[in-house]
């Protein structure tokens, strides 16, 4: 018997042998039922961290053990490979961002390889590569023809430190996403894809999305913002319009003022050459260093100026002062709102700040509000005071009578409003697929046809510190020939967004081969395969990512590209991996590398670590201690094994009928832990019981040794138990059931078999024991029938009179709290 596996050796060995037999290729067999498994993509930094084998670990015990139960399984993998760190290392080190991230892709594939992770390298995609990055501008160009993709002049989030614009998604408390540098303002013409287009869909399709969480799709709803109300016409005193849209216009007769945004085209105009104007400028020129997430926090103190001029509220003909503060954005909504402080709690603080007047339109039953006393706005419903014509109605009734009347007097309109904005694509950086457009003189913004993609990146550029992006100086790039009139043009020098090419990449996974050549993706590829069964990553992308993607595939549906209109069936979202209390970072010094786990107690063991220590949705505390119990296991089962492999190799199956009681429960252990790991992996992704239970089955095996001498042993009972027990481990820890497999004289590969059938009778056991406690304390323990229901083993402990007189003793039964197998509870007092 061999003491300790090699796990070193054992490794390399079959990953040698999987990849030359082809183990993980994707079969061509599509008479089976199909099975997407994906996990998000990595960007290539360099190394893998614990997030991410915690990541790869999860989705390759799924499609591992879908390969088992028949399936035929897609499982690839790819790189996130264009984006700002590749750049930046460019102009740190010198070195080019292609040669950066294809030496880090490198280094990447061969960790995921050592992890054991049974991915179809034959698909692997990185965006950064030409085969790749021309889809991505064709995908452009299907969105340009549909006029979903179009370029205007805005105000932008830009991020002095990556010197390239930001999406509002990128602006994270005011700082950017990549590098957290402050966000500022700064005018420039964009491209944008016009996601607001989708809004209905995007929101409506989220109750198709039932396996999904139900914490992302509140996200993504909240994102998007829906919100019914009615559009207002407010006038200035020159009769400019001010439209104003508002969800409570029953609290129309509440407004005391009208706040604009400081970039709203009405303020210098309505300022010009009053005295207002300095203060003006200056309060628009400071409110265009903050961001738009900083603008709209609850925590950022509301600051405004009056700009001397009124307008007049369309449906109670008051005139209100119009003032410009830092909480109104210009392109949410109208860029214009009404403040009614005594029913909105933003506009009372501002109110009470800037000595505003409160008017209380909106009275609760039984109670009488004074504006001088309120300590905060009334927001919630009741009835409509001081409010003319629709006083005594309740504000209920106010909502449709108000709306009626505004647009039976021409005044207003029923509208929808959205928080979700256009999707801006262009960056001003290098590392990203150039968008396909030139611009002509005689014909305009003209796209690169088809037939002339990829628009490549040219290899030789300048990197500096700062300025602009080192396209829009490199002359062989910027000069063109018009594709329409064949006269000199211009290219377009900015490029795609990195979202964009991960909002279609799981796509491309499903055409393999020459079809790749002629096509981003086929459509019967994506006809079998889509949409992903199972896609699995972090909660970090529950808006960006995920949001942009089922966009991309609605706009792809709508052109009759692909045939599903959602991408993703289920979505996991697994936990952090903590040490020290803290997610782990370099800055916070407490990284964990996962070569030296791997390297140190080999792939399995962090494998089986990672997927036991925590339920896949939780954050996993990193335990030293946890990693040596995983290996620990590891070779306990080797010793197991390799003891019993001369003695059980070749034996036949057990007889049920001539099994001992004994005998009868080690095999009932191994029928029920093949039902416990099934069920846990293909139904709960409950891993860390699902190998609790494989860890059972080996102390129960260990048990059965020790209290049975050799020659009374029941062989063919032992090879069935090592055999079923290989089978249940393989999905979690590849390499050691493989070898162990073979080594019981097997010779297919053990992650070609079929998943283990489990016997239902044999899985009932004919009595268990459980605890009877009284007040929470083990009163006895007790063998009663199995699998009876909580009523059942109820009626069971206390329709025994005399055990009912024990554990009662004249007391008054309070209540009784049984677990099915497990425990009663009596509770007396």
């Amino acid at each position: 018997m061999e003491e300790r596996y090699n796990h070193q050796t054992i490794e390399s060995k079959w990953q040698a042998e999987w990849a030359k037999e082809g183990l993980c290729r994707t079969p061509a067999d599509q008479d089976r039922p199909k099975y997407y498994c994906l996990e998000m993509f990595p960007y290539p930094s360099g190394k893998l961290h614990m997030g991410h084998v915690r990541n790869y670990s999860i989705g390759d015990v799924v499609a591992r053990f879908k390969r088992m139960t028949g399936h035929n399984v897609l499982h690839p993998m790819g790189y996130d490979a264009f984006g700002l760190p590749a750049e930046n290392a460019a102009i740190s080190h010198r070195v080019h961002p292609g040669e950066w991230t294809e030496s880090n892709m490198a280094y990447m594939k061969q960790q995921l390889i050592e992890l054991g992770t049974s991915y179809d390298w034959e698909r692997e995609v990185a965006t950064c590569r030409p085969d790749y990055y021309r889809w991505t501008q064709w995908l452009f160009l299907v969105l340009y023809r549909q006029g979903l993709a179009y370029k205007k002049k805005a105000a932008v989030n830009w991020c002095v430190g990556c010197n390239t614009v930001l999406a509002n998604e990128q602006v994270e408390d005011g700082l950017c996403w990549r590098c957290g540098t402050q966000v500022t303002k700064k005018e420039l013409e964009q491209w944008f894809f016009r996601i607001t287009a989708y809004a209905d869909r995007l929101l409506e399709d989220l109750s198709l999305l039932q396996g999904w969480p139900e914490r992302v799709r509140t996200m993504q709803a909240n994102w998007i913002g829906r919100s019914e109300g009615l559009e207002l016409t407010f006038r200035t005193e020159d009769g400019d319009p001010i439209p104003v849209f508002t969800t409570r216009q029953d609290t129309i007769f509440g407004v005391s003022y009208i706040v604009l945004a400081p970039e709203h085209p009405l303020v210098a105009k309505l300022t010009a050459e009053t005295e207002y104007e300095d203060e003006a400028d200056r309060f628009v020129a400071k409110i265009r260093s903050m961001s738009d997430i900083d603008r709209t926090s609850t925590e950022t103190e509301k600051e405004g100026i009056f700009i001397g001029a009124y307008a007049t509220n369309p449906i109670s003909g008051e005139s209100v002062p119009i003032w410009i503060a830092n909480y109104v954005l210009l392109d949410y909504g109208t860029g214009a709102v009404m403040g009614v402080p005594a029913h909105d709690q933003r506009d009372f603080e501002f109110a009470r700040k800037y000595g505003l007047p409160l008017k209380v339109v909106i009275q609760p039953e039984g109670v009488e509000l004074d504006p001088e006393t309120m300590t905060a706005a009334h927001t919630e419903g009741g009835l409509m005071v001081n409010s003319g014509p629709f006083s005594g109605l309740s504000n209920e009734q106010g909502l449709e009578r108000v709306a009626d009347f505004a647009e039976k007097e021409g005044v207003g309109r029923r509208t929808i409003n959205y928080r979700l904005r256009d999707w801006l694509v262009s960056r001003q950086r290098y590392w990203g697929a150039p968008i396909p457009i030139v611009y002509c003189e005689k014909c305009g913004t003209v796209p690169v046809p088809e037939s002339e993609l990829p628009v490549l990146l040219p290899p030789d550029v300048e990197f500096r510190p700062g300025g602009e992006s080192p396209l829009a100086r490199h002359e062989g790039f910027v000069k063109a020939t018009c594709p329409t009139c064949g006269g000199p043009a211009r290219r377009e020098t900015d490029t795609m967004d990195t979202f964009i090419c991960s909002s279609w990449y799981f796509l491309r996974y499903t055409t393999a081969g020459a079809d790749r050549e002629r096509a981003a993706f086929t459509r019967p590829a994506t006809d079998y395969w889509m949409p992903v069964d199972q896609y699995i990553g972090g909660i970090e992308h529950a808006v960006l990512h995920l949001l942009y993607s089922r966009f991309i595939t609605k706009a792809l549906y709508d052109n009759g590209l692909i045939g599903v209109r959602e991408p993703f069936t289920n979505l996991l979202t697994q936990g952090m991996v903590i040490k020290d209390g803290a997610k782990m970072s370099k800055s916070k010094g407490n990284v964990v590398s996962p070569e030296e786990i791997v390297g140190r107690y080999g792939a399995d063991t962090a494998r089986l670590f990672i997927l036991f220590a925590a339920p896949p949705e939780k954050d996993l505390d990193w335990s030293d201690q946890g990693v040596e119990g995983a290996y620990r296991f590891l070779n306990r089962l080797w010793r197991l094994v390799t003891g019993l492999r001369e003695t059980v190799r070749g034996a036949g199956r057990p007889d049920p009928s001539a099994l001992t009681g004994r005998e009868k429960e080690l095999r009932r252990i191994v029928h029920r832990t093949i039902r416990k790991v099934g069920e846990d992996i293909g139904e709960r992704f409950a891993f860390n019981t699902a190998i609790s239970a494989t860890m059972e089955l080996v102390n129960a095996v260990y048990g059965y040794l020790d209290q049975v001498p050799g020659e009374q042993r029941n062989l063919e009972l032992l090879g069935e138990a090592m055999e079923k027990l290989l089978l249940v481990l393989a999905p979690f820890a590849p390499h050691i059931t493989e070898e162990l497999w073979h080594q019981l004289g097997r010779a297919d590969s053990i992650h070609l078999q079929l998943w283990p059938d489990y016997d239902p009778e044999v899985v009932k056991a004919e009595e268990v024991e459980i605890v009877i406690q009284i007040n929470g304390k083990i009163k006895r323990r007790q063998l009663v029938p199995a699998d009876l229901s909580a009523d059942q083993l109820q009626e069971t402990v206390l329709g025994d009179p005399d055990l009912a007189e024990e554990l009662l003793g004249g007391k008054q039964l309070v209540k009784v709290i049984a677990v099915p197998n497990k425990l009663v509870n009596v509770v007396v007092r």
